[in-house]
C-alpha cells in the first residue's frame, strides 16, 4: 500500500516543504521545473518511483496535494478492489473541510456529492489497481487538468470499470475566497473539456463532446447572436437571451434537488453553473489556440503558493 500526494510549489517554498516531507519519513520525488510542471507528470513520475521499491504492490492510493485522507478508508477500499477483480479504481466521498468559510468553497462541496455506483470518471484521490495503469501507461503528462477522467476512458477502453462508494475517502481544502480564483478554476475546467473531448470525442462515449457543445453555445454563441441581432428586434434578442439563461438556471436548480440538495445550495449552484459557461468558454478558446500554434499549456493555477 502507498500513497502519495503531488501540487505545483513556488520554489521558493519548494524547498522547506522537500526538507519538512524527509523528517517526516517521507519518499520525496524531485522533478525537473525546466519541464513544464503537470500534476499528471507528478503523479507518474511518484507511481514510477514506487513500483522501483515495492515492485511487487497491487494498488496505489493518489490523493490530491490539497486533501487529507479519512482514517479508514484505504482499508475500505482494498476489500472493494478485492472483492471485485473488474473494478480498477474505487474512490468514496470527499468533502470540503472549510465549507462555510466562502460560497466557493461551499460550491465545491456540492460538486464533491456524486452519485455511488459505478461511475465513468474518478477525482484527484482514488485507489487503483497497479496492474490496470500499467497496462495502459499511467497518466496523460501533458494534460494541465481534467488527467483522471482521461485515464479512466482508457481504463474503461481496456474492459475496467470505475467505482464509486459510500465510504468518506477524503477531505478537501480549496481555500478560494475570492470571485477571481472561482472564475479561474471555471476557465480551467473549461480546458479540461476542450482537451478531454478533442483526445477522445471521436470514441464511440463521445468523450466531454455534449459538455464542450454546451459551453460554446451558452458562453459564446448565444449572447453573440443576442447582441448581433438586438437592433434588428428591438433588444427582444437580449430579453430571450436572459430568459433562456433563466430556464438554464432553473433546469440545473431541479436537477440539484432532486439530488437530494437543500434549496439554498440548489440556487447557488444553479447560478455557478450558467455563469461558469464564462470562463470555460475562455478555457476552451485558449486550449485551442494553443493547439493551433502547437505550444505548450501551462498551469492554471487558483491558489497561491502559500496555500499548499
Amino acid at each position: 500500500m502507498f500513497w502519495s500526494s503531488f501540487s505545483s510549489i513556488a520554489s521558493k517554498s519548494r524547498q522547506s516543504f522537500i526538507s519538512i516531507a524527509r523528517s517526516l519519513g517521507l519518499h520525496v520525488v524531485e522533478l525537473d521545473l525546466s519541464i513544464p510542471f503537470t500534476a499528471a507528470r507528478a503523479r507518474n513520475a511518484g507511481f514510477e518511483y514506487l513500483l522501483q521499491v515495492q515492485p511487487n504492490i497491487e494498488f496505489v492510493q493518489f490523493v490530491d496535494g490539497d486533501c487529507r485522507v479519512v482514517e479508514g478508508w484505504l482499508e475500505h477500499a482494498v476489500r472493494e478492489l478485492i472483492s471485485q477483480p473488474d473494478v480498477v479504481v474505487v474512490c468514496g466521498r470527499r468533502r470540503e473541510e472549510l465549507r462555510a468559510n466562502s460560497i466557493y468553497n461551499r460550491l465545491c462541496d456540492i460538486e464533491w456529492d456524486t452519485p455511488v455506483g459505478e461511475a465513468k470518471a474518478c477525482g484527484g484521490d482514488a485507489m487503483m489497481r497497479v496492474s490496470a495503469l500499467k497496462q495502459v501507461g499511467g497518466f496523460n503528462p501533458t494534460l494541465i487538468a481534467g488527467e483522471e477522467p482521461e485515464l479512466c476512458v482508457r481504463l474503461r477502453q481496456e474492459g475496467g470499470k470505475i467505482l464509486r462508494i459510500n465510504a468518506e475517502m477524503t477531505w478537501h481544502d480549496a481555500q478560494i475566497t475570492r470571485f477571481g480564483q472561482w472564475w479561474k478554476r471555471s476557465l480551467r475546467a473549461g480546458h479540461a473539456y476542450a482537451e478531454g473531448s478533442w483526445l477522445h470525442g471521436r470514441s464511440p462515449e463521445r468523450h466531454w463532446v455534449k459538455e464542450s457543445r454546451s459551453i460554446w453555445f451558452w458562453g459564446l454563441l448565444l449572447p453573440l447572436l443576442a447582441v448581433a441581432t438586438a437592433w434588428l428586434t428591438s433588444c427582444l434578442s437580449i430579453l430571450f437571451m436572459l430568459v433562456a439563461y433563466a430556464f438554464l438556471g432553473y433546469k440545473v436548480y431541479k436537477n440539484t434537488l432532486q439530488r437530494g440538495f437543500q434549496s439554498g445550495d440548489a440556487i447557488l449552484y444553479s447560478l455557478s453553473c450558467a455563469l461558469g459557461k464564462f470562463p470555460q468558454v475562455q478555457g476552451q478558446i485558449q486550449f485551442h489556440i494553443s493547439r493551433l500554434l502547437k505550444r505548450q499549456r501551462t498551469l492554471v493555477e487558483y491558489k497561491s503558493a502559500t496555500s499548499y
